[in-house]
């Protein structure tokens, strides 16, 4: 995938890019595969707003993905690779020998007509899925499983790539895009390959237009605000917030404690992100 860039005639277009989707081969979605998308809007059953910024935007349909890779020993060719709104990466339209469809994450170098399959036994190459136990140390994997049988996981998104450092004691010792170092059972699946449409980090929206489009909402900042609808509101002028650190709009600690709960997987990780 190549960037491309917009030629200025409106401020809007000044400093824009985006995607070439050369590698895009098929533009309509496999409609066996598709699924009707209810759009939420960022509000809970009662239509009470619970994730903010969130709402309007094109419509999207879901595609059904397959992150098992549960078709052990079945050849599958690739025969087309497509866009999702769904995803940062591409999906590719895998036909399987026994007659079935499914679309897969697309990795980094994979084409159509290429074969892919699944199993322990499998050769190493960008698109297969195998065991932990069956990938060699130091090669570089995405969807990865955290349990035998629930389907990937970790470093789905484009560009993004984790590496499998050793094995002992029937766990696998992965590095994650973030840094961080967790042990995963061996006998979990991954998939082959750094994801595909790396170059999806480098586009700029160019207007704040493009981010509606994808159901982003302005943020306003509370400072911007009155007393009574965030603790940073009021003042004359541009004031500093008057409080020792700031808050929430809900007037809870904004910084300074962790606010990630304890998890039974938190045995797992050797070294955190950022550490």
């Amino acid at each position: 995938m190549a960037l491309k860039v917009y030629r200025p005639t409106s401020p809007g277009r000044r400093g824009m890019s985006g995607a070439d989707f050369k590698e895009i081969t098929k533009t309509t979605p496999e409609k066996s595969l598709v699924r009707a998308r209810q759009q939420k809007s960022g509000r809970n059953n009662q239509g009470r707003v619970t994730v903010r910024h969130r709402g309007g935007g094109a419509k999207r349909a879901i595609r059904v993905i397959d992150f098992k890779r549960d078709k052990i020993n079945v050849p599958g060719r690739i025969a087309a690779i497509e866009y999702d709104p769904n995803r940062s990466a591409r999906i590719a339209l895998v036909f399987y020998a026994d007659g079935d469809k499914r679309y897969i994450l697309a990795p980094l170098g994979i084409e159509v007509g290429q074969t892919i399959v699944s199993g322990e036994t499998q050769e190493i190459r960008p698109g297969n899925t195998l065991p932990l136990k069956a990938i060699p140390t130091g090669t570089l994997i995405h969807n990865i499983e955290l349990n035998r049988g629930r389907g990937g996981q970790l470093a789905r998104s484009a560009g993004n790539t984790a590496q499998l450092m050793s094995k002992e004691g029937g766990f696998a010792l992965v590095r994650l895009p973030s840094g961080e170092m967790r042990r995963i059972n061996l006998h979990c699946m991954a998939t082959i390959g750094q994801m595909g449409n790396v170059e999806h980090q480098n586009i700029s929206l160019g207007k704040a237009g493009r981010s509606r489009w994808r159901g982003i909402r302005p943020t306003v900042r509370g400072s911007a605000m009155t007393p009574r609808d965030h603790p940073h509101g009021g003042g004359e002028g541009k004031s500093p917030i008057g409080l020792p650190g700031p808050k929430t709009p809900w007037g809870k600690p904004a910084m300074g404690y962790k606010t990630r709960k304890p998890k039974p997987s938190d045995k797992m990780i050797v070294k955190r992100r950022g550490k």
